[in-house]
């Protein structure tokens, strides 16, 4: 049976809406988390029942935007996972993923607003589950190479590196704070025990692989 005239024009077309309110939610909740549908409606440039088509609500559209976000950062960890050469120092290894989840965590740190008050704390984890394996893996090789300190368990240390992450995005997000991820790349290293010289140095041969497409992610923001 042939497709009407007509429909896969519009089907395109819902989903360029689609995309478009979602871009236009990411920016606008950065700056006010408050905002309403109706006037996210207008700066998305759509009319409110398109977006109430494709959001029936405030939580419906937290929760596209999250499941964005979780498709985002899984990406982001699968290509930024350890190279095929085992014996990359773990400090490198935890240089590659820190610089490879700033991009994301940029682009969705508006949810870090939103988070508690209207994702929970549940859907918030499960987000971050992937990075949070992938961090206590290397954190753990790192230790038992003797390249991060042990005074707290891989499982434990990986949580702290992440809230710090956390609380620097925020600080991003009120604009007491600026990076591209070098800053807090070589913070997360330092906090795991590398010695702050050593930490600048391997951020910065990470980050330049990274811009060169050397790395397994690909140029940064890619």
């Amino acid at each position: 049976m042939s497709q009407p005239v007509g429909r896969v024009p519009q089907r395109r077309n819902a989903r360029s809406n689609r995309a478009r309110i979602l871009a236009t939610a990411r920016q606008e909740l950065g700056r006010n988390p408050d905002i309403t549908l109706e006037e996210l409606a207008r700066a998305s440039g759509v009319v409110r029942r398109t977006l109430f088509g494709h959001f029936p609500g405030r939580a419906a559209l937290l929760e596209a935007l999250a499941e964005e976000a979780a498709e985002t950062l899984q990406a982001a960890v699968a290509r930024g996972a350890e190279p095929a050469e085992p014996a990359e120092p773990a400090d490198r290894a935890l240089a590659r993923f820190s610089l490879s989840m700033w991009p994301v965590g940029d682009r969705y740190r508006m949810l870090l607003a939103l988070a508690h008050r209207d994702l929970g704390a549940e859907r918030v984890a499960e987000v971050l589950r992937p990075a949070r394996v992938r961090a206590t893996a290397v954190v753990e090789r790192g230790q038992r190479d003797g390249v991060f300190h042990p005074h707290l368990p891989p499982a434990v240390l990986g949580a702290a590196l992440e809230g710090m992450t956390i609380a620097l995005l925020e600080e991003v997000n009120s604009g007491t704070f600026e990076d591209d991820g070098t800053r807090t790349a070589v913070a997360t290293l330092i906090a795991a025990g590398v010695p702050e010289k050593q930490a600048r140095t391997v951020v910065g041969e990470i980050a330049a692989e990274i811009a060169a497409g050397a790395g397994p992610e690909g140029p940064v923001g890619a």
